[in-house]
């Protein structure tokens, strides 16, 4: 099964759900005009529009919704995928991993994630009406039950480190042994800051994601570049660590 995404679908995303911080650059770049900043104001406009030519070029030319860079073998039984309440990869999963049951957990928690753009997307995109809620703390799957695990532009919305500590060692609970964890995120890097400026700092550096793969007792198998702007972690569980 073939999923469509529209022409500007993820640049018109961006705008829609992050549309404060756009408002405010319009209203400093009318302000800059105005009083006589020019260089201020070009500044600021030239850092929107870079943030907004680099966000098409990542969500609607590239082929990131391919997801190609996921290997399918036909053997995998149980498949997760976990998201913060802005689904737009379950149905693609389902279509590469069409034998396997799929699983759909939303661990938005409105106390927790207090984002306002998560706000803005779940609104526009309800989840699937199979999607189980559940807390990052307790994911409601036995022990070593899953074969690939999924958690695509949401595990950087837990803001809280020990909450992301405790979200990892649930994934390294429920991945079977040998299974495999795809962590994809924007990370904060030099590629990302040149993309959104000072908004780089809402992603995490490698290096944290690093350590709280390691106090979960995951390893690191591989690090994808999807675009010089996304990282994909394969991972699995580090079973000479316990």
């Amino acid at each position: 099964m073939a999923i469509t995404r529209k022409p500007f679908q993820g640049v018109f995303n961006i705008i829609r759900f992050n549309w404060h911080f756009y408002l405010l650059s319009l209203l400093l770049i009318s302000a800059g005009y105005y009083f006589g900043y020019l260089i201020i104001t070009s500044l600021v406009l030239a850092a929107s529009m870079i943030s907004l030519m680099i966000s098409w070029y990542i969500y609607d030319y590239s082929d990131l919704y391919e997801l190609n860079w996921i290997q399918a073998n036909d053997k995998e039984s149980l498949v997760v995928n976990i998201h913060a309440g802005f689904d737009e990869t379950s149905l693609i999963l389902k279509s590469k991993f069409s034998k396997a049951n799929l699983e759909i957990i939303d661990f938005y928690n409105p106390q927790k994630h207090t984002e306002v753009s998560i706000k803005r997307a779940r609104r526009a995109y309800p989840v699937l009406p199979q999607t189980i809620s559940a807390d990052t703390a307790h994911l409601p799957l036995e022990n070593a039950c899953a074969d690939k695990i999924f958690v695509i532009f949401s595990a950087h919305e837990i803001r809280n480190e020990t909450e992301r500590t405790g979200f990892m060692k649930e994934l390294a609970r429920i991945i079977k042994p040998g299974g495999e964890i795809y962590i994809t995120e924007h990370l904060r890097d030099p590629a990302n800051f040149i993309a959104y400026n000072i908004g780089f700092v809402h992603f995490y550096s490698k290096k944290n994601w690093l350590t709280h793969f390691k106090h979960a007792a995951l390893k690191l198998n591989q690090e994808i570049k999807i675009t010089p702007f996304i990282s994909t972690f394969i991972i699995s569980r580090n079973d000479h660590s316990f």
